[in-house]
């Protein structure tokens, strides 16, 4: 098994800033792009832009691009900013996105960190989107994010997020096993007989994750309206809200 860093105050490093992450995510890449596809085929259909319409965008926790893919085959005049913070995932992202040169940068920024965003992210930027990373953050990292993307975006621009979330109880949990088991029969044994490097990956995936209502909850604390549910199916959604046209 390659060596992995063993956990310490946040384990996102020692998965996504390391090839052995990268390589991880490649060998998976076809079976989940096949799946969550037309999830993100809907957070761009969510966005509310013409397809003549000139945008930027920023893609939070971006890896590789491929919500932001989505989105610039939508749109063909969007521009978008993909923020990360893996120059591995970058990397990758570069090689991924040639066919879109010209319409998009790379810029680095580690979303665990509160604070002032980097420069080469517009202020304001017409729309936000993330993708499988806000679920990494803790509980209060989630709240200032979501107070820090309001900020950035400009009146009327709408945040998107499509992320796993945590059951809300045990009997709803078991719900999803149940579903998810009879949709791939081998699960239950994969959950029974993960390697120790499954096991490191799957426990640095939940560590942070929280059911849905608290997360919407954070948003409307935040200070977006038109906050809802957009799409959930078990324990993928999208939610996502817009900030307000009058001032702040």
């Amino acid at each position: 098994m390659p060596d992995i860093e063993q956990p310490t105050e946040d384990t996102n490093a020692a998965v996504w800033k390391t090839d052995v992450g990268v390589t991880f995510w490649k060998s998976t890449e076809a079976d989940r792009e096949r799946r969550r596809a037309g999830h993100r085929e809907l957070l761009a259909e969510l966005l509310p832009f013409g397809p003549d319409e000139a945008f930027t965008f920023a893609d939070l926790g971006a890896g590789t691009g491929a919500a932001s893919r989505t989105v610039l085959d939508h749109f063909p005049l969007a521009h978008a900013v993909l923020a990360d913070f893996s120059p591995q995932m970058m990397a990758q992202g570069m090689l991924e996105l040639a066919p879109y040169q010209g319409r998009y940068t790379y810029v680095e920024f580690d979303l665990t960190r509160a604070g002032d965003w980097p420069a080469g992210i517009p202020a304001p930027v017409d729309a936000v989107i993330s993708s499988l990373a806000v679920h990494h953050l803790n509980d209060g990292r989630k709240q200032t994010l979501f107070a820090e993307v309001l900020r950035q975006l400009a009146p009327g621009g709408w945040f998107l997020n499509y992320d796993p979330v945590q059951p809300p109880d045990a009997v709803v949990e078991e719900a999803w096993l149940r579903a998810g088991d009879r949709r791939d029969p081998s699960a239950a044994d994969k959950r029974a007989h993960r390697t120790a490097e499954e096991q490191f990956r799957y426990d640095n995936h939940v560590r942070y994750m929280v059911p849905l209502d608290q997360q919407v909850g954070y948003l409307r604390e935040a200070g977006f309206e038109g906050v809802d549910v957009y799409w959930k199916e078990l324990d993928y959604v999208i939610y996502g809200g817009r900030r307000p046209r009058r001032p702040l």
